[in-house]
């Protein structure tokens, strides 16, 4: 995890200290260990090449746990919009990582839509659900992403307490675009 997020504070040319910064608030690092991790770091942020290997890696380490995956790419983007920017490279880089983690490209996009501050973000992306969902269906969906992503339950899954925060923007994301539909429905 720390190679692929040094590869990803890389992928748009420039690791900028923001990056870094969001990285250590992603991957808290005992102190004792600071030094190897900032090592290991420094060598893998000198180029991007190799992050497809590692992402692959690190699927078949956590053996397929979509939900664990979910939370490292979540981190991953976490780092990418330290800077306020997301460039080109950078969506490829996380399109590319998205993959190999077995996520389609429309999964992908939800991610996206949920992180990328865009002038006008479309609440069903941000859901992951087409606009043609009934009304009860929406709720459902809605209750289920809430449940999937309480910081309790992640807790609970024995994700790192580092992701915890992370969860609390996505569930504040999800929040905001439920409302959203559920106004323009008078739901």
């Amino acid at each position: 995890m720390i190679a692929l997020g040094a590869k990803m504070a890389k992928a748009d040319g420039i690791v900028t200290r923001d990056e870094v910064i969001a990285f250590k608030e992603v991957f808290k690092v005992p102190d004792g260990e600071m030094e190897n991790v900032s090592r290991i770091f420094n060598l893998a942020k000198e180029d991007i090449v190799g992050y497809e290997a590692y992402a692959n890696q690190l699927a078949s380490l956590l053996n397929g746990n979509r939900k664990l995956l979910e939370d490292v790419l979540e981190g991953l983007f976490h780092i990418v919009m330290a800077d306020g920017v997301f460039h080109p490279n950078e969506e490829q880089f996380l399109a590319d990582v998205a993959l190999c983690f077995a996520f389609t490209p429309t999964e992908f996009n939800y991610f996206k839509a949920r992180h990328v501050g865009t002038v006008e973000v479309d609440p069903y992306e941000v859901l992951g659900i087409a606009p043609d969902i009934d009304d009860e269906t929406l709720k459902h969906h809605y209750h289920k992403l809430m449940l999937e992503n309480h910081p309790d339950r992640m807790i609970a899954r024995g994700v790192p307490p580092e992701f915890v925060s992370l969860a609390t923007k996505k569930v504040a994301a999800i929040n905001a675009a439920y409302q959203e539909l559920a106004k323009e429905r008078r739901i």
